[in-house]
């Protein structure tokens, strides 16, 4: 059965959330016997690179602005499908739920997995909200399936529109990592150290986090690691002048990313919108203790054992990390529950079983009606 994953930035992951997935999901559907090929941009992968741990890539370039980026290498990559006789395809980003019937006029079927509800992000403009409050109501008539990855946003998309859709989280595969040098490179201390790791959007509220750690005591580190494209003006904002303890080595992956997972004293995840972020749930798969925005998404995922607060309010943050630095050891217990929760609830063959049973029951290779609204 061969497959086609579309609209993210591609693979091997170097940006966030979608790459993630459908880098580990290309994995072990080839493990399964599928044929999966991946489309990627030009200005993220690798030069010359067409396969990547057993994928098809096929690269093609973009308009590379904020509003253009992803839907034009999107209608670009639906063209190219076109040309291929895939049995299924998995389409990420609800804002290119217009480009569905490219696909689907080839008699290709088709699943769209919108993540959280994008129109609330605060990087966007009148323009791009508009483009997505759009993008939310054809993705609950255009697609073959909807998939969302949180209980908050199936309800949101049922209620709202009366749209069923498939329910699939992300996962974790907490593999002890290869030692590459990071902590080292940095000055860190095993268990000395608070970890930020996210795209440095508004949303995100990095400069929040920024803005609460002046109020922390003691000198452990905070690392912030993340960038992001077309937020130069917002990132120099809070990178100028923060707080000297506070580091910045920019985008960080693969090995070196595990590595600060596997030996940070505390995780923060300070997000507003989205819907299941795999970096929490690597946090959590990772044994760290989190401290945690509270908005329901994320409640949903770190559930009792996470400690919260309010990111428009950085005191609420700052007395939670002092309460952590104060009293490791009670962090430390917080990280084993939530080692606990990520190993019952997000593993990535249980996530990569509900996929290959969609794009299978999609193609007509498998008997049964969908599983609507079910996780």
């Amino acid at each position: 059965m061969h497959v086609a994953l579309l609209g993210s930035r591609g693979i091997p992951g170097r940006y966030g959330g979608y790459e993630t997935l459908l880098e580990e999901l290309a994995v072990r559907l080839i493990a399964r016997g599928f044929r999966v090929t991946v489309y990627g941009r030009s200005h993220v992968t690798p030069p010359g690179l067409t396969e990547w741990r057993g994928a098809e890539l096929i690269v093609l370039p973009t308009i590379r602005t904020k509003y253009l980026d992803t839907p034009v290498h999107t209608f670009l990559s639906c063209l190219r499908a076109l040309r291929e006789p895939y049995d299924a395809a998995l389409v990420v980003n609800s804002a290119n739920a217009l480009f569905v019937p490219i696909l689907q006029l080839s008699g290709v079927p088709v699943a769209l997995h919108v993540d959280g509800i994008e129109k609330r992000r605060a990087k966007w403009g009148p323009v791009g909200r508009g483009v997505y409050a759009l993008s939310e109501r054809l993705a609950c008539v255009i697609p073959d399936a909807l998939v969302t990855d949180a209980e908050v946003i199936r309800r949101h998309y049922l209620e709202r529109y009366g749209a069923p859709s498939v329910s699939i989280a992300y996962g974790v595969d907490p593999r002890p990592p290869r030692e590459t040098g990071v902590l080292a490179r940095l000055g860190l201390t095993p268990r000395r150290y608070f970890l930020y790791v996210s795209r440095f959007e508004p949303e995100n509220n990095p400069h929040r986090v920024a803005e609460a750690y002046r109020a922390v005591g003691g000198d452990l580190p905070l690392v912030m690691v993340g960038s992001a494209p077309y937020a130069s003006a917002f990132i120099a904002g809070f990178t100028r002048g923060a707080d000297p303890r506070i580091l910045f080595p920019g985008g960080i992956y693969g090995e070196g990313y595990r590595e600060l997972l596997s030996h940070a004293l505390a995780y923060i995840h300070a997000t507003d919108v989205g819907g299941t972020h795999p970096a929490l749930v690597e946090a959590m798969g990772y044994g760290n203790c989190v401290v945690v925005n509270d908005t329901p998404e994320n409640r949903e995922v770190a559930g009792d054992d996470g400690r919260y607060f309010r990111a428009a309010a950085p005191d609420t943050l700052a007395a939670q990390l002092e309460e952590v630095r104060r009293d490791p050891e009670q962090a430390a217990a917080s990280g084993r529950a939530m080692g606990r929760r990520a190993a019952l609830l997000y593993d990535w063959e249980r996530v990569t079983d509900r996929y290959a049973e969609l794009l299978e029951r999609l193609s007509g290779r498998s008997p049964g009606a969908m599983a609507w609204d079910s996780r």
